[in-house]
């Protein structure tokens, strides 16, 4: 494979493609990096395919005898549609011009085609997974396809970015997301049919980010956060950047010295700071450079880890989350499924119920799933680590993704939900709870835990709780008069609610009663 770059300045066109060795440095047709050699198109669905030749040249598109054919415009920008296709292959992928241009892109399957996206979680590749030596050598998958999108934070949005397909293998798999291949693994053995993963994923980075920036400024209770952004461009001064960087490395050389005598892990190096507009953290930038370059793509589906980054401001990702979902969806022109991991379990275990970040940023995500429909969310709560924000357990977070894939998208008759709130009943010195999902609703491992309820005066106590006939029967003798619980409400919850699944419930609460992230900016 070589890769060529033409652009185009006026329209900040710009394509960077692997095309076969065949063809000439002086060809001008060109296609996004999407489209190459072993690339999985979605099966069932209308197929975009598009690119750059030269101005009003015809194009013609055949693949698996179906052709299709358009024209370029006076720019040279062209596209063309597929009707749908039937899962199968490998087929040949032929473009043509009626310049004498043609590519052609080998070993073409057609199957299902997910988007894996989101923050480290996401971006965390399977050489670092549990038990990563045994999923490399086993990953002999050559009907999953692979690719990723290279870390690129613009102002700009792109029609490209830098990346190639490759078939799944204990070669090139090692790299890859790791919640994405267990996810498209365990469709991939449940589906039979050959399965296209893409990620694009960036450590460290929040949701608005994701998110296009006319969406956001379209929401006028996310106006404090953009406003917050435009005046930190405005206000960015390189030299203090450097200076304050400097006084950081020297603090953390002492602190990393200290660590690493007492025999513990250093925190993280400090970097230093980007200009807020080079950012990946700016509203928009990591949607301009690693999602709108996969616009109009055809594919089934998106899966998303993120929220950490979001977690000191949840109440607003009650807001910026949905956003961006929406915005996603508008811009595709379909209201694909949208499967997200809930915030696993993480740092030190509270002794009392009390508040939470990441409590309310589970809150914020659970919401999501009542505001949009075709939204799904994969509950880890009991297999985080207390001291790794990066849980190494990411084969049940591929599972549990794939769960509600395979139910909700793909019509399987299995359970793929925990237990998750139905109704409560306020009794006397008590409160009885019915859940959703709740066959075989059991306490893992002993007694019931994870439950507070409180009464006028909003002071939780843990709860005396205990499961009858199906129904979680909740009191405490402090509380004569609950009138509100919450499940699992902290940054680390010891809770143990499960369905015979295996399944967690997911973190609730019944009252709304303010946080303490609810005037974070």
């Amino acid at each position: 494979m070589s890769h060529a770059r033409w652009s185009l300045s006026t329209f900040a066109f710009v394509f960077a493609v692997s095309v076969t060795q065949v063809q000439a440095e002086s060809n001008s047709l060109r296609l996004p990096s999407l489209f190459g050699d072993h690339m999985v198109l979605q099966r069932d669905k209308a197929v975009p395919v598009w690119g750059k030749a030269a101005p009003d040249s015809r194009i013609k598109v055949s693949i698996a005898e179906q052709t299709a054919s358009g024209r370029a415009d006076k720019n040279g920008v062209w596209k063309v549609q597929l009707a749908k296709l039937d899962a199968g292959g490998p087929h040949a992928l032929k473009v043509e011009s009626s310049d004498g241009d043609a590519i052609t892109f080998k070993d073409v399957l057609v199957g299902e085609v997910w988007l894996c996206s989101g923050q480290s979680n996401m971006a965390w590749p399977v050489n670092r997974a549990n038990a990563a030596e045994k999923e490399i050598a086993s990953a002999k998958f050559p009907r999953i396809r692979l690719i990723s999108v290279r870390r690129n934070a613009t102002d700009v949005p792109q029609e490209d970015f830098t990346g190639s397909w490759s078939q799944c293998s204990p070669q090139t798999v090692a790299g890859f997301s790791a919640v994405g291949y267990f996810f498209g693994r365990r469709l991939h053995k449940d589906l039979d049919v050959p399965i296209g993963l893409i990620n694009s994923s960036v450590g460290g980075t929040p949701a608005e980010s994701w998110t296009s920036r006319p969406a956001l400024k379209a929401q006028a209770s996310l106006k404090p956060l953009l406003d917050r952004w435009e005046k930190a461009a405005a206000d960015y001064d390189p030299e203090k950047a450097k200076a304050r960087y400097e006084d950081q490395r020297a603090k953390w050389e002492v602190a990393a010295a200290k660590a690493k005598k007492a025999g513990k892990r250093p925190r993280r190096r400090p970097r230093l700071a980007s200009p807020p507009k080079q950012s990946t953290h700016y509203p928009g930038m990591l949607f301009n450079g690693k999602i709108a370059p996969l616009i109009p793509f055809a594919m089934r589906g998106a899966v998303w880890y993120q929220g950490e980054s979001n977690a000191s401001r949840a109440f607003q990702y009650r807001t910026v989350f949905p956003t961006l979902i929406r915005d996603w969806r508008k811009r595709w022109g379909n209201d694909f499924p949208f499967i997200f991991v809930q915030l696993a379990n993480f740092r030190e275990v509270e002794k009392e119920p009390g508040d939470s970040t990441w409590a309310e940023l589970r809150e914020a995500q659970s919401m999501t799933l009542r505001k949009l429909s075709n939204t799904g969310q994969a509950v880890i709560t009991d297999i985080g680590e207390a001291n790794d924000i990066h849980p190494r357990n990411k084969q049940d977070v591929g599972k549990r993704l794939a769960l509600w894939a395979l139910a909700n998208t793909y019509g399987k008759q299995i359970e793929f939900s925990g237990p998750s709130l139905a109704s409560i009943e306020v009794l006397t010195g008590k409160i009885e709870v019915r859940f959703n999902h709740s066959d075989g609703l059991t306490a893992k491992e002993g007694e019931l835990k994870g439950f507070a309820i409180a009464g006028e005066d909003r002071k939780f106590v843990w709860a005396d709780a205990k499961i009858v006939d199906g129904v979680v029967h909740l009191s405490h003798k402090d509380v004569a008069n609950p009138i509100a619980l919450r499940y699992a409400w902290a940054n680390n919850p010891v809770a143990n609610l499960y369905n015979a699944a295996g399944l967690p419930a997911s973190p609730f609460r019944t009252d709304n009663w303010p946080g303490i992230t609810e005037k974070a900016f």
